[in-house]
């Protein structure tokens, strides 16, 4: 069998596959396997995430449930328990994220590199595939060297995020050609950048479990809470990263500062403070909703209210603008990040023509993919990686032979 692409998934997978008595072949187009495996979580390498496996299910936008019978087969005890078990020992940070205990993404793909070695797997780097087709009963493969042909095929190259790693999308255009539906791919778990945006000097502020209200048309077609990242250029953090993947350009997201608080409640609440407290200074009475003092002042510039002005003297009118822009903020969408900002992809291979228990082709015998090449995206925190592993050892027991 023949995988193309050296990353996490296409190791992973040549080593599973090599251990049940395949004979297998790697092709990486690069000098060196697992480049983007390397940057992976600032170079940590969060693996994975802690947890029971079906907490998972919901972390992949409208596509969990394409994942499940693999997830429930190689779980992130599994994977933990894999690694550890050849001298990778992992451990969770406060927030459930699994890495190794090193902290170093180098030791993951070491311990890869010495499986797929260990199993006999024939690795040949800076060989990058041309072309495809079917061949008889197998495949015929064309690389920049030389030509192959084999009776099994695993297309494992990666999105097109961080194309400087080596993955830019070659594996769509490869599906493709062997009559594979591709979903519009984009940059996901990505920045957001927006339009007229007012906070680029407060970069790196930052608010926990804000609302967020995605608008498109002038009607609300989502609704999540994350926490948010203040960029020189728009929007981050992780509620805004996996909001990402359904934001568009033109789109309108309304952020409630103040989650909870519906206009409403927040009038009565506002109104309520000042009767109380009319002789304080606005920015005063709005710090006892625990905002940053340098978002507040920012706030009141924008609706031109003096940063002395008493709640006695704040104007009805002045008052329900700055209840909108706490409950309600409307940044403008430019788009997302571009592909050297994403973590992963949105789109890829159409789920409808894999097969969710195997990652065979539902349309050609013997071709699987696995990893990013699917139409998957995960949220951060492991989640990805996760489905690499659990998609590709899928793929590997499927080809195993009997």
């Amino acid at each position: 069998m023949i995988v193309i692409g050296g990353g996490p998934a296409g190791l992973f997978c040549a080593a599973e596959a090599a251990g049940s008595g395949q004979a297998v072949l790697l092709l990486e187009k690069m000098p060196s396997c697992g480049r983007k495996l390397l940057i992976t979580g600032s170079g940590q390498c969060n693996l994975t995430h802690g947890g029971n496996i079906s907490d998972f299910f919901s972390k992949y936008g409208d596509h969990g449930v394409f994942l499940q019978s693999c997830l429930r087969k190689c779980t992130n005890r599994d994977l933990v328990a894999w690694f550890t078990s050849r001298g990778v020992p992992l451990a969770p940070d406060e927030s459930g994220k699994i890495f190794p205990k090193s902290r170093m993404a180098s030791d993951v793909l070491s311990v890869l590199l010495a499986e797929c070695r260990e199993k006999g797997v024939e690795i040949r780097c800076s060989e990058s595939v041309k072309e495809v087709r079917r061949s008889g009963k197998g495949f015929f493969i064309r690389t920049g060297k030389t030509e192959y042909e084999s009776g099994s095929l695993v297309i494992a190259t990666g999105g097109s995020s961080y194309p400087l790693t080596g993955s830019s999308g070659d594996g769509f255009s490869l599906a493709a050609s062997l009559g594979h539906r591709i979903a519009p791919i984009a940059p996901a778990l990505v920045p957001i950048r927006v339009g007229d945006y007012p906070f680029a000097d407060l970069a790196g502020i930052s608010f926990d479990g804000l609302g967020f209200f995605l608008f498109r048309d002038g009607r609300r077609i989502r609704e999540a809470r994350g926490d948010l990242l203040f960029t020189h250029t728009g929007l981050s953090g992780p509620g805004i990263l996996h909001l990402s993947r359904y934001i568009l350009p033109g789109d309108t997201l309304k952020i409630s500062f103040l989650p909870g608080l519906t206009d409403e409640i927040l009038k009565k609440d506002v109104v309520t403070r000042i009767a109380s407290s009319g002789t304080k200074q606005v920015k005063s009475i709005l710090s006892g909703y625990a905002l940053p003092g340098r978002f507040i002042a920012r706030i009141l510039e924008l609706l031109g209210i003096p940063a002395d002005l008493t709640g006695a003297h704040l104007p009805k009118k002045a008052r329900d603008e700055l209840i909108r822009h706490l409950s309600a903020y409307p940044f403008p969408v430019l788009g997302p990040g571009d592909w050297n900002e994403a973590m992963v992809t949105r789109g890829g291979v159409s789920l409808d023509e894999v097969d969710p228990d195997t990652m065979e082709s539902l349309l050609i015998p013997r071709l699987y993919c696995i990893g990013e090449v699917l139409d998957i995206d995960g949220d951060t925190g492991g989640y990805n990686l996760q489905a690499a592993f659990s998609t590709a050892r899928a793929a590997a027991r499927d080809l195993a032979p009997g």
